[in-house]
């Protein structure tokens, strides 16, 4: 028989990492990049989903840890603020909004994802395996502890003004993320790696009745940008 050699080097993509230094003190979640925050990184900013490309508008994030929360900082800049989606465990990415992804297994089964709108309307859940891999999302797995805040660097749903960012602060609760863990019996440990991704789903517009509404051409909800 004989062997073929290809070459994959082009399809390899290597995970970035990010340190996350542990916090000295318990953050205050009021979605503004308080004291704690000013020594911690951003990460470098997102870019499309599809590529390198840049996006229109900047993402980035900070984290922060402890025993009893992993803390998460975005910053999303925005010139058009808005979000009609106000019920907790609805499908939060119909309006723009900033997705954590955390696997403390790194095995990427039973994964949590947290999206989070505008408003503050916060959709919690698990995965048991990637949606590609026939993955099922459990609903009603929830982070009873969670706290979450956003701040305005604008105004919401007014389109008569030009916005400048939205910013999402969250103190995850540790207990839950170590469930999902190998093994369960450890705790967080400074040296841990974790999987982890963040995603900004944006949509276009158009104003209807003077109220925002996703975009369609033809009758048609255009795609949403994923970043």
């Amino acid at each position: 028989d004989a062997f073929q050699s290809i070459d994959l080097t082009e399809q390899i993509v290597v995970p970035k990492t990010y340190i996350i230094p542990k916090a000295e003190k318990p953050i205050e979640i009021d979605g503004k990049a308080e004291r704690a925050w000013n020594s911690v990184s951003f990460t470098s900013s997102f870019i499309d989903i599809e590529g390198v490309k840049t996006p229109e508008f900047d993402t980035r994030v900070k984290m922060l840890w402890d025993e009893s929360f992993l803390y998460v900082y975005a910053e999303l800049e925005e010139p058009n603020i808005w979000g009609n989606l106000k019920q907790r465990d609805t499908i939060i990415y119909l309006n723009n909004d900033f997705e954590v992804f955390i696997d403390p297994s790194a095995r990427t089964e039973a994964y949590a994802e947290i999206e989070i709108n505008a408003l503050n309307t916060v959709w919690d859940l698990l995965l048991n395996k990637p949606y590609r891999s026939g993955g099922y999302a459990n609903f009603h797995w929830n982070l009873n502890e969670l706290k979450t805040a956003v701040f305005l660097d604008g105004t919401v749903n007014d389109n008569s003004d030009v916005d400048k960012k939205w910013s999402v602060e969250m103190a995850i609760p540790m207990d839950a993320l170590i469930e999902l863990k190998n093994d369960k019996r450890k705790k967080i440990e400074e040296g841990d790696q974790w999987r982890m991704n963040f995603s900004r789903v944006q949509w276009e517009f158009d104003i209807e009745n003077g109220s925002y509404a996703r975009k369609k051409v033809d009758g048609k909800l255009l795609p949403e940008n994923n970043w």
